[in-house]
């Protein structure tokens, strides 16, 4: 199965709960009107799509109204697609213009850090680039070896050290050795203990003034991973991250598991950050980078 009915198969459940119930709503009218997109409305909300998205989409729907471009209920799901595309925004191909750059990967335990981490590795190797992973998530052992795991799926070195070992010395001892073996890319992983809030911040900016010293000019990727199936409550993780770390984009995993991947439509709006791979699966192969108009076409089609 290719990726895009992966994909189209993976929004079946967003799709069926948001344009379902669309296609229900449109059948009891005969023209646009407020009555309409009340119930549109409330009909987005409880999608998952957000309060501030949601608000935009009737903004500019009611505004196609009194320009006289939107008159029949039949031509409402036209004019979402077009809204919908132009919120979502493109997606922007990692920036790995020098040797080596880092990718610092980023999210709470559970989202689908570490199988990210593999996914992304394979791929990059795929395409001919030298890896070096770093365990630099020391908190849990677990957490180490789950991620050598997924490093010999992808065929990757990763460099570790003992459970509860300073993550930024993790991080020193991978910067040595992807100098040492010439490798295109460092993929750092990290903890995601959300919940202590400082020490998170504490471990982060640690992290960063080690790699900011012995790569000062190597190109950055801060990526966040969420997890689609919690839904807005992702929205509200990647704010608290945010402030952590100065995010470059977003990994959204899970999506064949969810009803609630209408919230993709409001994460460019509320947070400004481009989304950079998809995820509808377990396996290595199950990712891809995110295409705006392939996610938009699997909603509608």
């Amino acid at each position: 199965m290719g990726f895009l009915a992966k994909l189209r198969e993976g929004l079946a459940k967003t799709k069926k709960a948001l344009f379902g119930g669309i296609d229900a709503l449109l059948k009891h009218f005969v023209r646009v009107d407020e009555d309409l997109l009340d119930e549109l409305e409330e009909l987005l909300i409880t999608s998952d799509v957000g309060v501030a998205a949601t608000e935009e989409i009737l903004d500019r729907l009611r505004a196609a109204v009194k320009e006289g471009k939107l008159k029949e209920p039949s031509e409402i799901k036209d004019a979402l697609r077009e809204i919908l595309s132009d919120l979502i925004g493109e997606g922007e191909p990692l920036c790995l213009d020098t040797v080596p750059s880092v990718i610092l990967v980023i999210g709470v335990n559970g989202a689908g850090k570490t199988t990210s981490i593999g996914k992304i590795a394979k791929r990059l190797k795929k395409n001919g680039k030298k890896v070096v992973v770093a365990a630099a998530d020391t908190f849990r052992a677990a957490a180490i070896e789950q991620l050598g795991v997924w490093c010999e799926r992808a065929g990757v070195e990763m460099i570790r050290q003992n459970e509860g070992s300073d993550p930024a010395a993790v991080v020193f001892d991978a910067i040595q050795y992807t100098k040492k073996k010439g490798a295109d890319v460092l993929i750092v992983d990290t903890a995601g203990r959300l919940q202590n809030k400082k020490n998170l911040m504490d471990e982060l900016a640690k992290i960063n003034r080690v790699i900011s010293r012995e790569l000062p000019d190597s190109a950055r990727e801060n990526l966040l991973v969420l997890d689609a199936t919690t839904g807005q409550n992702a929205i509200s993780q990647a704010k608290e991250f945010s402030r952590a770390a100065d995010i470059t984009g977003l990994i959204l995993n899970k999506l064949d598991g969810t009803a609630k991947g209408g919230f993709v439509l409001s994460i460019r709006l509320e947070l400004g950050l481009p989304v950079k791979f998809i995820g509808v699966g377990e396996k290595i192969d199950d990712m891809q980078e995110f295409d705006a108009d392939e996610f938009v076409s699997a909603l509608f089609e």
